[in-house]
């Protein structure tokens, strides 16, 4: 698609230079255009400069007077593809019942993987692809989904399947996560090793065979899985060419960030509990942390600690972690204004950590995430609003008018 943007009100995250990712200090330096034009031309940014520079062109003109545009969201962790719901353990949690003694009690990650292996994989599609749909018109350009709610070899595998049909179907970019590792599915009760051992031997064969996935994740977690079960998860998959992605630090701390460290892991994600030594841990790695507060909202727990840790000069990715039973949301709009109103992030580290930063938890850097040139045309167009702090302001709502796929407007279906 060929487009020219014209008198933008300010064209926002613009990198001349390539750059992998932003930490400390950096992360609150978000470099902008003000009264600019922006060149698409087959899909990919072509060009881009004040409107004094504007080149003359026969392509489609869409003026943007008053209005803003930013790279698309890029969401780095995702569960989107799930059966059902779980609204009845929303009332139980209201009634008092924690997330453990939901899990105990039958629900939880067993109840939605029960749920899926009863769907059929078409059905399974025709749920996903509605809330694939949903948050593109929410601005996201970039989206890992994750597989976990099946915890059997033929669930697993579906789940895969399906995103590797939203990926053919679907302008968004889309990366593929192997989470077998979620919880341990109730006949492998007193069994953990089995369980993880036929993830290992009798699925990634298949995955690597039918070219399913692009990482592998562990809930690295007490009551679920051990820093030595994370370590043989991120070994088994290195030899299957996924790089690891870890669940951590959601409830208690008991090494995970460490193993996944060692393990060159690409993200470690939610970080509710962080110590010192995990900080410290991660200084000066290629490792992203990113943080999930729509989680936190939604389970009333604590919130990454932002402040500290971009503080201590590391990075942070922001994310939605879009599933059933802890965030039934994909709205990274409302993922940037928490990380504003809870974490205490500025709205120039808060974008950062959703463009630029979050491409980098997908291994998407070089394609998506900011405004620089040959990098996909994917695009949000605001509103008209007085300047992108608005963006995080307006937490109940979005700021946006039109989204852009490669270039292509995406209209609602």
């Amino acid at each position: 698609m060929n487009v020219l943007f014209i008198n933008i009100k300010e064209l926002i995250q613009v990198r001349e230079k390539a750059v992998d990712f932003l930490s400390g200090k950096e992360m609150n330096i978000l470099p902008t255009i003000k009264n600019a034009f922006l060149l698409v031309e087959n899909g990919l940014i072509a060009d881009y400069g004040l409107m004094k520079n504007c080149p003359k062109t026969t392509f489609k003109t869409i003026d943007a007077t008053g209005r803003m545009i930013l790279p698309s969201w890029c969401d780095s962790h995702t569960h989107l593809v799930y059966a059902g719901n779980r609204e009845s353990e929303f009332v139980d949690r209201i009634k008092g019942f924690s997330y453990k003694e939901i899990a105990e009690n039958g629900g939880g990650i067993l109840n939605s993987a029960k749920k899926l292996q009863q769907t059929s994989e078409e059905d399974l599609y025709n749920q996903s692809k509605v809330r694939l749909e949903e948050i593109i018109q929410l601005g996201t350009g970039a989206v890992e989904i994750k597989s976990g709610y099946g915890l059997t070899k033929d669930a697993e595998l579906k789940i895969l399947r399906v995103i590797r049909r939203l990926k053919q179907n679907y302008p968004i970019e889309i990366k593929a996560t192997f989470l077998g590792a979620h919880a341990v599915p109730a006949e492998y009760k007193n069994n953990k090793s089995a369980y993880l051992q036929m993830l290992i031997n009798d699925i990634l064969t298949t995955i690597q065979k039918e070219n399913l996935a692009d990482f592998i994740d562990i809930f690295c977690e007490t009551g679920y899985f051990s820093v030595n079960d994370t370590h043989q998860i991120l070994e088994a998959g290195k030899k299957y060419g996924l790089q690891g992605k870890i669940h951590v630090n959601q409830f208690t701390t008991i090494g995970g960030i460490q193993v996944g460290i060692k393990h060159n892991v690409l993200s470690v994600d939610h970080l509710e509990e962080m110590r010192t030594e995990d900080i410290d841990a991660l200084k000066n790695t290629k490792t992203m942390p990113v943080a999930l507060p729509s989680c936190s909202y939604f389970l009333n727990i604590p919130y990454t600690p932002a402040r500290k840790m971009i503080d201590a000069g590391l990075p942070l990715a922001l994310a939605t972690d879009y599933n059933p039973g802890s965030t039934p949301s994909g709205n990274m709009n409302f993922v940037v204004a928490t990380a504003c109103i809870k974490m205490k992030m500025t709205p120039e580290e808060a974008i950062n950590a959703a463009t630029i930063n979050g491409a980098y938890a997908m291994n998407l850097q070089e394609k998506v995430g900011t405004i620089t040139k040959g990098k996909l045309a994917n695009l949000i167009l605001t509103k008209e609003i007085n300047s992108y702090n608005f963006i995080p302001y307006s937490f109940g709502n979005h700021q946006i008018e039109k989204v852009f796929l490669k270039g292509e407007e995406i209209k609602k279906t």
